[in-house]
């Protein structure tokens, strides 16, 4: 999986494809993508302007017009993948002083709402009316666009800035309730486990097959503070200065992803990438952990050492430890630039020694027993002299039993079928057809499809012999 939030190319549909082509080719199963940088959207929104950082300017459509999230969503679908739709809840103007507000309504009816905070203007989590629109703005997504699943990263509270206040003092004093003055702290915690659980309702309740994943930074609590905390150094964490206490979220069952920044190298002397990995493996709560890996510190001595190595790299090492601890069920990388630039032929690295097949993302939903159907009227169309097309066709049902990707395996017809082989699965895609070509087609060849719906649950499988 991959997560980026720029666009850089002249077209942006254009540079989608080249993403979209190149996590393809590394067989990654799904995108999370910035939809909500600020209080905008990349898409046509009922609350808020389009995104200067789509068009160049605050408020101004693309021109000639089009949807960009309904144009990537269906781009990700098509490749088989997962599209998982990342918004930040709280940020709202990057360097206020210097930004232009035109289009921002929203902050000119409801100053209230608002705080400066360093070069940033946030969203202020203890208004309860914020938490109302935030929930509306989520639920214009979930309800209009064919989303995978709601993704926010680590923005909760801003990270803090040393000598500088966040003035939520008037609102503490309006919605305080019997939080006392000195369990500020409290309070504020308080106020982000109400929106997130608001939001899991709200998603649940509209699209109940759409996930919620959270991607918050690495460090929960340092051990010296809280002995269930992880023996680590971080100068901030997210219970004591973000204000986000993520293991209540997990016991709670509000997430159905965890996904932790650990941005860090194996051995680090505060922040140990191994013992971070090991300590949300162990506080998971039986939701997915998909560890976080910061691949864009790849050859950049000045971080670390560590980062400049080859034959693994750095991020191999850390997906070889993943695969050695059961409850880690999947990596996630930032950013994609990186995979255009090729760094360290890390595209090589992973496709040569860790992703050499597709496969399936963990199921989202365990208590979820709906299946799809399998495929009919199998067939092995002849196109040209050496391309063939194996096409299916799949039960239209409702969203949740839907299928909407399918795996193709090819066996030898006197070979076992066994599922569990991965390397027999040539492709994972959300078209009724794949191309193949003369030499796929050789005497001895059995093709096997299973139809996959929104929660990874998979059909019986099909099997057409040539």
């Amino acid at each position: 999986m991959a997560k980026f939030k720029e666009l850089e190319y002249k077209s942006a549909k254009e540079e989608i494809i080249k993403l979209l082509d190149t996590f393809k080719s590394l067989n990654f199963n799904a995108v999370i993508f910035q939809i909500r940088p600020v209080a905008d959207a990349f898409y046509n929104s009922k609350y808020e302007p389009w995104s200067e950082y789509l068009t160049g300017e605050k408020g101004v459509e693309p021109i000639p017009y089009y949807d960009p999230l309904a144009f990537i969503i269906s781009e990700t679908h098509k490749r088989g993948m997962e599209f998982h739709a990342w918004l930040n809840p709280y940020r709202a103007v990057v360097d206020y002083k210097e930004s232009n507000s035109t289009g921002l309504n929203l902050i000119d009816e409801n100053p209230e709402w608002f705080v400066n905070y360093g070069k940033n203007k946030y969203f202020d989590p203890g208004i309860p009316e914020v938490r109302t629109y935030t929930n509306k703005v989520v639920a214009d997504i979930v309800q209009n666009y064919d989303i995978d699943a709601i993704h926010f990263d680590d923005y909760f509270y801003p990270y803090k800035i040393v000598g500088e206040e966040f003035h939520d003092e008037n609102s503490f004093k309006k919605y305080g309730g019997n939080f006392h003055p000195n369990n500020l702290d409290d309070w504020r915690r308080n106020n982000v486990n109400l929106i997130i659980e608001e939001l899991a309702i709200t998603i649940k309740q509209i699209k109940p097959w759409v996930q919620f994943g959270i991607s918050p930074f690495g460090v929960w609590r340092n051990k010296s503070t809280d002995p269930l905390g992880s023996d680590t150094e971080a100068g901030q964490t997210n219970y004591d200065d973000l204000y986000a206490d993520i293991l209540l979220w997990l016991k709670n069952d509000w997430l159905d992803y965890v996904l932790p920044q650990a941005y860090w190298y194996i051995d680090h002397e505060k922040a140990n990438y191994k013992t971070i990995a090991k300590w949300w493996a162990e506080n998971s709560y039986q939701t997915n952990v998909y560890l976080g890996q910061g691949v864009y510190k790849l050859n950049n001595e000045k971080i670390n050492e560590a980062w400049t190595k080859t034959n693994p790299t750095e991020i191999g090492k850390q997906i070889d430890l993943n695969r050695s601890i059961p409850e880690i069920q999947g990596n996630v990388f930032f950013s994609a630039k990186t995979f255009l630039k090729n760094t360290l032929n890390i595209n090589n690295e992973l496709k040569g020694r860790y992703f050499q097949n597709p496969i399936l993302p963990p199921i989202s939903i365990k208590n979820n027993n709906q299946f799809p159907e399998p495929v009919f009227d199998v067939e092995i169309q002849k196109l040209k002299k050496r391309t063939y097309r194996l096409r299916w066709n799949s039960m239209p049902e409702n969203k949740e039993k839907e299928a909407v990707k399918f795996l193709v395996y090819q066996f030898d017809t006197d070979e076992k079928i066994d599922f569990e082989n991965k390397s027999k699965v040539i492709s994972l895609t959300g078209e009724n057809h794949i191309y193949i070509n003369k030499e796929q087609l050789r005497n001895a060849s059995l093709f096997v499809i299973i139809a996959v719906n929104r929660n990874n649950n998979t059909s019986k499988p099909v099997r057409i012999e040539r």
